[in-house]
């Protein structure tokens, strides 16, 4: 399940994100190295996948809106293992897609938000995805923040790895204190 592609284009994605925006990129021993993790926080621009791509070790299998499977970008979606989601629909062949990675002991990357927080709120309502997939994989979730801006010059972006958290049978509460965990991180 893992791309050759993936390792071809991680070492230039981490020496283009390290080059370009300096990001400053904390908690990253609570990755575990191995074993079945979703990565789950905000969403602040697109270069967000990238920057997590360039900062993070483990391969990241990123839930991607279905749009960029048809464009441009499509060799590199897929080449990177990313997985397709119609965000007007409940994809049930998404969170498929994206529990058999986890089931192969894999790391998905998904921002519960669905989409750029582009308000002035701090923090857009979570979709219920990322803990579903990690309750019907018994996975952990390691909840990120991402602050700042990317700038070539001046303040920068700053990635924050969370301790992880296991979800409870109650799916709604557990998004609600995943949602929480990060709000008041990024206030």
């Amino acid at each position: 399940m893992d791309t050759k592609f993936y390792k071809i284009v991680r070492p230039i994605a981490s020496f283009l994100v390290k080059v370009l925006f300096h990001p400053k990129v904390k908690g990253l021993e609570n990755i575990p190295k191995t074993g079945r993790i979703v990565l789950a926080g905000n969403h602040t621009r697109w270069l967000d996948p990238v920057v997590l791509v360039g900062s993070v070790k483990r391969p990241i299998h990123f839930i991607a809106k279905k749009e960029l499977f048809d464009g441009p970008l499509c060799f590199l979606v897929k080449g990177m293992g990313c997985v397709s989601v119609n965000r007007k629909i409940h994809d049930k062949n998404a969170l498929s897609s994206a529990e058999d990675y986890l089931n192969n002991d894999l790391c998905v990357g998904i921002f519960p938000e669905g989409t750029v927080n582009r308000t002035d709120k701090v923090i857009l309502p979570f979709k219920i995805g990322a803990v579903k997939m990690s309750y019907d994989t018994n996975s952990m979730i390691v909840p990120f923040i991402i602050k700042g801006k990317y700038k070539l010059i001046g303040k920068r972006v700053c990635i924050e790895f969370l301790k992880p958290i296991k979800v409870s049978d109650d799916l709604d509460k557990s998004n609600d204190k995943l949602m929480n965990i990060i709000k008041e991180k990024l206030q």
